[in-house]
């Protein structure tokens, strides 16, 4: 069983911004090798603690067989973070999907590149009873930390009761959570479990949910345990709203960590504002106006504005921009110019020229 580095443990501990790593594709959809990497170059520099690679934002299609870049974007990233020698932790995190026999290839594939955490997907098992998930769990904890995933329903995740989440706490090596249900109730159902756990002190909490980010950070929650109250907050973010506009995020959490070291009330309705900002923001980007069908193409949109990708293609053709998503993003960087890191990519871009 690997376990985690204490120095990689730590960093998730204190809180840091990992974003859900993008795909950079040619126009006839083969993969773009530049941009691709020049993507893992630009989260190390934007101050990020890490990236998650062959995740929902780097799409699921890189498994099927006739496009088969799983380990070409795993390997590509890893090579990146090796090359730049960074003196400060950086965790590489696989995300890893499918029943058990494919999640435990791929957690072996994900080690042998060098990564220390497995984001391990729930989607795609719909039909599977809780125990059978739980017991796949486990199997691929025996291999390699797990981050645990809430996906929301509506990207194909599932609903799943507090008891589950209860028993998924106490798996040993679970190190992390990234709860994304979108929604309130489930979000809650996440924080108590982990709360009420034996691991507690083990397990680092991370939002997901890319329409609550600022407020899910912010939060403190309190839960009656037995005779004792314990205290349970979200410790950072592993999100593809982060995947873009990454160095003002690195910002944000560091502005939130602030605030919660001292918290007065002018920082706190300074940031409830800016959370409005951060939602509207991610509403354009994820196209939940048409049920996210946008969601991947809103961020490639970004990101080609930037210069960091040539273009908006996916790798599924009906994968595009929703009529009128592009005029959404317009608006959101007109309405919030604070929001975005233009001026950072540009130099950046122009420091690898």
């Amino acid at each position: 069983m690997r376990t985690l580095d204490n120095t990689l443990q730590q960093l998730l501990w204190e809180g840091t911004v990992i974003p859900a790593h993008p795909l950079a594709l040619n126009e006839d959809r083969s993969i773009d090798e530049t941009h691709q990497r020049l993507l893992t170059q630009y989260y190390m520099a934007s101050g990020a603690g890490g990236i998650a690679v062959a995740v929902h934002s780097t799409q699921f299609e890189i498994r099927d067989p006739e496009i088969n870049l799983f380990e070409t974007v795993l390997k590509w990233a890893s090579e990146e973070v090796e090359k730049a020698a960074l003196q400060r932790p950086f965790i590489k995190i696989a995300g890893i999907c499918g029943a058990t026999a494919q999640a435990i290839q791929e957690a072996e594939t994900a080690l042998k590149y060098g990564y220390d955490i497995g984001l391990l997907s729930m989607g795609g098992l719909q039909s599977w009873t809780e125990q059978a998930i739980l017991d796949r769990v486990r199997a691929v904890a025996a291999i390699i930390p797990v981050f645990g995933f809430y996906l929301q329903p509506a990207v194909g995740g599932r609903i799943f009761s507090y008891s589950f989440w209860r028993q998924f706490a106490e798996i040993e090596n679970v190190v992390a959570i990234k709860c994304a249900s979108f929604n309130r109730y489930q979000t809650l159902d996440v924080m108590r479990a982990v709360a009420s756990s034996s691991r507690r002190d083990q397990i680092a909490m991370y939002t997901g949910n890319d329409d609550n980010i600022v407020n899910d950070l912010m939060t403190t929650y309190n839960f009656q345990v037995g005779k004792e109250n314990v205290s349970i907050d979200f410790k950072g973010g592993l999100l593809g709203h982060w995947a873009v506009w990454t160095t003002k995020a690195v910002e944000l959490l560091h502005e939130i960590k602030t605030y919660k070291k001292q918290p007065d009330n002018l920082a706190a309705s300074r940031l409830l504002s800016k959370a409005i900002a951060v939602t509207d923001s991610n509403a354009a980007f994820f196209d939940p106006a048409n049920a996210f069908h946008g969601c991947i193409p809103g961020l490639h949109e970004v990101l080609c504005r930037q210069g960091l990708m040539k273009g908006t293609w996916c790798l599924n053709p009906e994968e595009n921009l929703s009529i009128g998503q592009k005029e959404e993003i317009d608006r959101v960087y007109s309405d919030y110019p604070d929001l975005n890191d233009d001026e950072f990519v540009k130099d950046f871009l122009k420091s690898r020229s």
